[in-house]
Parts: structure tokens; C-alpha cells; sequence
């Protein structure tokens, strides 16, 4: 029997509509996220996602700007999260099209360990993009180019991003 790890992957990105959330622009968008949510949820290794008060995140404030939205959730590692992220055909197609709603952000995704069971706020989430964007990658705020071992020593190997 293999124990629980000790640590999970939490990771969470941003985006800034380019306009507002219900504009018919953004369609494709908010009708794809019930289905694509879905099959994080079902995906293998995944632990738990930010909702507000419907059955996504849009709602959730992330700072003073109505446009942005923050996509948080939890996984079992990096290998799991990166299966979605970047192998999963209805996720791969909505990244694909991210520039046509979203404006670019710099730096937008941040993953860090946290302990088995944390679930992380939307502030939380926000404070390690800012350290990521401040420091560059770290053991409290990487990337998937540049992962760093959980602290139980789970490793955590570099993932190329497939949809850049």
C-alpha cells in the first residue's frame, strides 16, 4: 500500500478579458467551460478547483479589475496537472484560441506545493504569480519549464509547453 504523499500541486493562472466576460465575443469561452471542468474533475490525479457561485471561477474577484479571471485548482503532481494542461484535446483547444478573448499577460500561471489537504485563495494564488514575476522561478513559485521537487521530495521534471 502506497501512502498519501504529503505534498500536492496547486496552480492557478490568470487571464484579462479583452472584453467584458458576457460579450458575445467571449461565447466560445464561457460555453466550453462546463464541459471542459468536467473533465478536470474526472482527469486522473485531479484534488479539488476554485468555483464561485455558479460551477466555475469567473465570478470570483482576483484584484480591482473586472476583466480578469483566475483559474485555481489542485493536483496530485505535476505530471497530472501537465496531463490536462497539455494532452487533453477539449483543454489543448481552448488554450489554442486564448488569444482571441484574452489580452496578454506576462506572467499569467504559477504552480507551488502545498500541503495534502491546503486549499489555496484566490490572494494566495496571486501572491506567488507576483514572486514568481519578481523572482523568476523558485521553490515557492515555478513553472513547468521550471518545476522544482516538493518538499517530501517528490520530483518534479521540466514539462515543454505544447501549446505556445
Amino acid at each position: 500500500m502506497t501512502a498519501e504523499p504529503a505534498f500536492q500541486l496547486a496552480q492557478i493562472n490568470i487571464a484579462r478579458f479583452r472584453l467584458p466576460a458576457e460579450h458575445v465575443a467571449n461565447r466560445d469561452f464561457m460555453d466550453a467551460l462546463d464541459a471542459v471542468n468536467a473533465i478536470a474533475e474526472a482527469s486522473d490525479g485531479f484534488v479539488w478547483r476554485l468555483t464561485g457561485d455558479g460551477n466555475d471561477a469567473t465570478d470570483v474577484p482576483v484584484n480591482d479589475d473586472p476583466h480578469v479571471i483566475a483559474n485555481m485548482s489542485v493536483w496530485r503532481d505535476l505530471d497530472a496537472l501537465a496531463a490536462f494542461v497539455y494532452r487533453q484535446p477539449d483543454h489543448l483547444a481552448i488554450m489554442k484560441r486564448r488569444k482571441e478573448w484574452f489580452d496578454h499577460i506576462g506572467v499569467y500561471q504559477v504552480l507551488w506545493w502545498v500541503p495534502a489537504g491546503h486549499r489555496p485563495t484566490v490572494a494566495e494564488g496571486m501572491a506567488r504569480l507576483a514572486q514568481l514575476e519578481e523572482n523568476g522561478p523558485v521553490a515557492d513559485a515555478f513553472t513547468f519549464k521550471r518545476p522544482f521537487t516538493a518538499p517530501d521530495g517528490t520530483p518534479a521534471l521540466p514539462v515543454q509547453d505544447e501549446c505556445a
